[in-house]
Formats: C-alpha cells, structure tokens, sequence
C-alpha cells in the first residue's frame, strides 16, 4: 500500500488514493464544491489541501463544521496527520477548537497562536460581527456539510465576509448530500462562491477499489389490529374537520391524500382570504391547526408505535386543558371519538408496533454473529428512541441514546459535551449499539460500524445519504430500511430512492459544466491586498444582543460598516449609546407576542431603562391582517406603547431596511449635537420625570441606575450629599459609578 508523502502530513500514516490526489489538486485552484459518498475520505481531501495550502502560503486554515462532535472529529484527525511547517511535531496551541463553550476572550488570544482552527459557523460569525480578530490571514476556508449554505445560515455570511476579507482566499466545500434540487445545488454555489465542482459515485474507476459492499435490505412490517382500529379513528376526525372546510368553499385534499404539500396548499387558500378579511378563513385556519395535529397523529401510528402515540395525546390533553392552549387543542380534545382513541390507548400496557421488536431481533442476530459490531438505529422521533433504548436494554443489549442538546418536557436533551463523550465511548467498543435521532446523520465517523437501521424511511434523499454512510466505511455493512406497509413509509422509501439516482445526475451534470458563475464576482486579487477598513474611520456603535446574531439585520450592519459589540442585553435587541434601546419584532411577532405572551410587560420594561426607547415592526404585512384580531384592539396596543409608554414606534420593510434604520440612529446619536445631546427638547415631564432626567445625564449614568439611586436615596439632594461607600452600596451601583457621582458633585465650575 502506497502512502501520501507530503512534508507536513506525518509519513506512511494515510493512504494514497488517487481520486483524493485528483480532487484535491483541482481544488488547489479555485473555490471548490467536493461532493463525495460518505467513507471515501472528504477529510482526507481537506487534508492533503490544507497542508498544501500552510506549505505554501503562511496564514491559518479555518475549517467549519455544524456541530460541536463532527468538529471535534475533524480536530483529532489534523491533531493525528498534520505536521508543523518544518515537518516537526506540532504544538498544542497550533490546533484550537471554537465554540459557544469557548469564552470569546479565550477565542481571541488563541486565533493568535494558531495555524488551524476548527469551529461552528455561528461563533466564528459572532466573532467577525465583533470584530475579535480579522480573517485576512486564512489561505484556506473549509465548510463541512456545505448543503447547510442557504438562507440565512452563518455559512452564506461567513464565505462572503472571507472572500472579500482575505488576502488570499481558498475555500473548499464538502458534503455527501447536497441534495437531488438543482436550484437549491446552485444556491449553495453562489452562496459560498464556488467555481468548480468536483464529484465522485462509487462506480467511478478510480474510487470502486475503495468501496467496500454495503447489503441494502428492506423489511416489510405489517400494523397489527389495534392500530389499524386507532388510525381508523384519526382518519375519521380529519374527515369531519376536511368536510367542514368544504363547506366553507375550500378545495380539500381526499383523506388519504394528506400530504404536507396538500396542507400547505389549503394553509395558502385559507392566508389568501384572511387578508380579505372573511371571517370564515379564520375558523378555517383552526381547522387547519386540526388537520395538522391529526396528520402527526396518524405519522405516529403508521411509522412509530403505541407508545409514541400515547405521549403524543397526552401531550395533546395537556395543552387543551391548559388556559394557554390553542381552540383547535380544546376543540380536538373535546371530541367524543377522540376521546374515545384516548380511553382505549390507554389500555396498552406495551408497544404494539412490530418495528420494536424487529430492531431488538436485528441487534441481537447481529451481535451473536459479530460479537464485536458497532450498530446504530435511527429514529426519527426522541419518544422512540427511548423505547428503542429501554427495549434493547430489557434485552441486555448494551446501549445510549444519542440526541440533540435541547430539553422537552421531562426529556433532558444532551450537551455537545455529553454528545462527544458517548461518541468515544460507542468508538471504544463499551456499548455496542447507539440510537439516535438525526444528531447523528451528519459526518460523524465511527469507522467499525457495521449495521445500520433505518426505524422508518425518510422522504429526504440529503439524511437516507447520511444515514447509510455510517456504515461500509472501513468494511462490508448492512442498512436495514423498516417498512410499514400501506403507510408514509412506503412513499418515503421510493421518494428518497428517485431523489437520490436524480441527486447523482445532477452532480455529475455540474462537475463536467463550466463552473457557475459566483453571485457575486470574485475581489480583484490587487484589491484585496488592501484592508480598506483599516484606513477608514469606525462606524457608529450599536450593541447587539448576542441571541440576534442569527438574523440578517447583524449582517447587514457588519456591511454598513458599523462598530458592532456583542451583549446578553436585559431589554431590548439593540442598544445605542446610553440613550436608547430598540426591541425589534417582525408583524407576525408582534401579534403573536400580543396573544400568547406579554408584549406590554416587554415594551414596558425597555422603556423604563432608558430616556429613548424604539419599537421597530418590521415587515410589509398588514397588521390588521395576520391574526382574527379585531383592528381597535391593534390600535389601542399601538396608542398605549407609544402614548402611555412613550416608546417610538418605527416600520421597516425587511431585516435590511431594520439594520439601515439602526445604522441612521447610530450615526445621529454619535454625532456632536450640542446640549440637545444631553437634554432633548420634550414638552412636558413629571417632577418625577425631571428627577430621573437630570441624574441620568451625569457621565456613565443611565436611567435604569438614575431610578435605582433616587429609590434608595429619596432625593437628589439626598445622592449628591452621600460618600462613596454609600453610593457604591446600592444594589445595581458599581465602585466606578459611584466614584464618578461622587466626584461631579465636589468638583469645582471652572
């Protein structure tokens, strides 16, 4: 077997592949899209060209992953192969690991000392919006899972910001799955810049010695009586709501034609008649809420299991006894038939779906046969990989569930910590099978696995991709697809099939094409040598609440050019300079934060921090039209938020127009306006008012601490007559503060 030799790739440790040499020259090039089966080596790939890249180049490489465990697997395999520039052993701080885990002060000392990093998308965005280092000096940008690359995901802003930033730009993008859509494929190119695509199918010449044999089995399951009995009893219940919308003059689907694409279109003939206001659209909509819950309902049966659907209407029972719960919750709940599928699940004492006892037949079968096996089992539903994890274990089979971080209900989701962790204890052989939700779909790399089983089939060609490459990668493996006959199943298995064989041709219909052209055309090479912002003065200063690094508002001022900060804030979305907060909603927000939370208490609590508090409605929407409100109850919340509570009330078009108004805010408040600055004209305030006003206007001094200091103290005069120690012992008052108080109010007029 022949070896990769390169000067910082450790010698005789990975193996020669010619595809991979091929590829990766190519991608030395230009931007590159590498679309290879999962278990040919993407990685490797990255590899060979990042080492070329640091041999050639001094700078850093960046490589971007979605998740905290596939980036600390891409970490372990440069840690593992990748030499330093004089073909040494690397030191520690070469290699570093970002995210959200990581303090941004940590972020920033260690970008400094590092030759690779490897990071989630988000923090490295939040950290260019900061501004806590540059990536000038990147020679290579590496975007895992690079189908993630639409909308507003931190991978469109990041390849962006890099080709416009760095000196000399490189990025290389890689997945299994971009997906069978061509549209969406081009997406993803313009948006990450790409300029060629290179792909290689597993019947490529150069790959098949590669391959190694992966048995592909679909089990039929059939639904025993008793969930035949329940589904005929759901498919009654959206007959009956599907008839009532009939005769509202709808078009509705046949029964047994509920499809998503079918909701969605009678969802757009129900929107279409709110907006003219007929009051029969929005009875329709709750109806349509119905349908919506009763489709899950009989997904549940068909694809999952008694006990999913038990905790799916118990879940359902809770939220149509609740004060807060939706009509269409009371309404579904109220149903005599439904409640009569409630008092009979409630008699099965065990999992009535065959599926469970399958997969338990399957991991024991296998695991006598090959004692040392890895398996995993997906599944899509957290409910079901409960049952499956408490089946296997009655069984004495070993195994974790393996879940994303976010906790429902009394279900405890699992930390990226907790996630890596079970990773290297499944890797270690000291369990033997992992179940898992689509967590773990995505690149992570377990080399022995050597069966894999699909609970249901998925509709996506992107996840059956994923799934069925976490087995063949270093040996011959096994899929088992299980199939519920007559069901969602079946029509998932022959969708995702057809997906796939188009997802190919596609591809290879890109790869042999001129290279896209990139939406937005390259920065002349002379041009980026120069960072223009550096001779330019810093925009305006706006703090932006760290949980809205998501939306395109913080990119689109990190555009503008202004000095952005990044705070937890208490109130409010933005802050600029002491005098004024903005909270930002879109129209759909702001009415459903009128309905189902407290928007006054919200509003109210802003506007009590500081002198200027702003509500942005952002969205060309109709306010009157988005909810079955009546207009006077909208305009009387509009007149209390910007009468009583003194809150100016701005609309925006979109999350552009938004970051434009805040950058316009922020330039006037930072210009020089004189004593306006200090006490804007306003006609009329309490003495009250007055108090807090000309407090808030000593240095460092807000209104939020003005109020804390005239509660406590009582007075003006009160406040300028205290010590130090006095004023610095206010809750919310700072020794800094105090201090500053302190000395204005001794100092002389000169």
């Amino acid at each position: 077997m022949n070896h990769i030799s390169h000067p910082l790739i450790r010698p005789q440790s990975i193996e020669e592949r010619r595809y991979q040499f091929t590829i990766a020259l190519r991608a030395l090039d230009a931007n590159t899209m590498v679309v290879l089966p999962t278990g040919l080596g993407k990685t490797a790939v990255a590899l060979i060209v990042a080492a070329s890249r640091l041999y050639s180049h001094p700078g850093k490489v960046l490589m971007l992953a979605p998740t905290k465990p596939l980036v600390e697997q891409h970490l372990r395999f440069f840690k593992q192969f990748l030499l330093s520039r004089e073909g040494s052993e690397p030191e520690e701080s070469d290699f570093v690991m970002f995210t959200g885990d990581t303090p941004p002060e940590e972020r920033t000392s260690a970008w400094k000392a590092c030759r690779v990093c490897f990071a989630t998308p988000q923090v490295i965005k939040n950290d260019c919006l900061a501004g806590r280092y540059s990536l000038a000096d990147v020679v290579l940008l590496v975007v895992d899972e690079c189908h993630r690359a639409v909308g507003n995901y931190a991978y469109v802003f990041l390849a962006q910001h890099y080709c416009t930033t760095a000196k000399k730009p490189l990025l290389l993008a890689m997945t299994a799955s971009p997906g069978g859509d061509q549209v969406k494929v081009q997406e993803v190119c313009d948006n990450l810049r790409v300029e060629a695509v290179e792909t290689r199918v597993e019947t490529d010449e150069d790959v098949r010695p590669y391959i190694h044999e992966r048995d592909i089995q679909y089990v039929d399951v059939y639904l025993p009586e008793e969930l035949q009995a329940a589904l005929v009893v759901l498919r009654g219940l959206v007959e009956s709501r599907l008839a009532r919308l009939a005769k509202l003059n709808f078009r509705v689907p046949a029964p047994d034609k509920l499809s998503m694409k079918a909701l969605n279109a009678l969802n757009a003939q129900i929107q279409q008649r709110i907006r003219t206001r007929d009051p029969s659209a929005f009875i329709a909509a709750s109806l349509h809420a119905e349908c919506m819950k009763l489709r899950h309902a009989i997904s549940l049966v068909e694809t999952q299991g008694s006990v999913a659907l038990k905790l799916y209407l118990a879940r359902l029972g809770a939220e149509g006894a609740s004060s807060a719960g939706s009509k269409a919750s009371k309404r579904l709940v109220g149903d005599p038939a439904y409640q009569s599928l409630v008092e009979v699940s409630g008699g099965w004492k065990e999992e009535l779906h065959p599926k469970v006892a399958i997969v338990r037949e399957l991991v024991r079968a296998q695991l006598a046969a090959h004692p040392q096996s890895r398996i995993i089992v997906f599944a899509t539903y957290r409910d079901t990989v409960q049952t499956l994890v408490d089946a296997l274990s009655e069984s004495g089979i070993a195994c974790e569930r393996f879940v994303g971080q976010a906790s429902r209900d009394a279900e405890r989701g699992l930390s990226q910590k907790e996630q890596i962790a079970s990773l290297a204890r499944f890797r270690e052989g000291e369990f033997r099978c992992l179940v898992a939700t689509s967590v773990g779909e995505e690149g992570l790399d377990v080399p022995s696995t050597d069966m894999v089983i699909f609970y249901e089939a998925v509709p996506s060609e992107i996840r059956s991709i994923q799934r069925k490459g976490r087995t063949g990668r270093s040996g011959s493996g096994t899929i088992v697809v299980l199939v519920t006959k007559g069901t969602s199943d079946e029509t998932f298995r022959y969708v995702s099939q057809t997906r796939e064989r188009a997802m190919v041709t596609g591809i290879r219909g890109m790869s042999t094409a001129p290279a896209p052209t990139p939406a937005v055309p390259p920065i002349p090479a002379a041009t980026r040598q120069i960072d223009f912002l550096a001779f330019a003065p810093p925009g305006p200063a706006i703090t932006v609440d760290d949980r809205e690094t998501s939306s395109r508002v913080a990119e689109r001022l990190h555009e503008l050019g202004a000095s952005i900060t990044l705070e937890r804030l208490e109130f409010g979305d933005y802050a600029i300079g002491d005098r004024i907060l903005v909270e930002r909603k879109t129209v759909h927000d702001f009415m459903n934060t009128l309905v189902e939370r407290d928007l006054f208490g919200q509003i109210k609590a802003m506007a009590g921090a500081v002198p200027r508090p702003v509500l942005i409605i952002e969205g060309e929407e109709d306010l009157y039209e988005v909810r079955n409100i009546h207009q006077n109850a909208v305009r009387g919340t509009l007149a209390a938020i910007t009468v009583d509570m003194g809150v100016t009330l701005m609309r925006t078009r979109d999350a552009d127009d938004t970051a434009e108004m805040l950058y316009i805010l922020a330039q006037r408040e930072g210009s020089e306006r004189g004593e306006h600055k200090v006490h804007p004209k306003k006609s009329y305030r309490s003495v009250r008012e007055e108090q807090e006003y000309a407090l808030a206007a000593f240095p460092g001094i807000g209104m939020k601490s003005a109020r804390l200091l005239l509660e406590h103290f009582g007075s003006l005069k009160a406040i300028i007559d205290a010590e130090e120690k006095e004023l610095a012992s206010v809750h919310g008052i700072g020794e800094k503060t105090a201090r500053a108080i302190w000395d204005l109010a001794r100092r002389p007029y000169r």
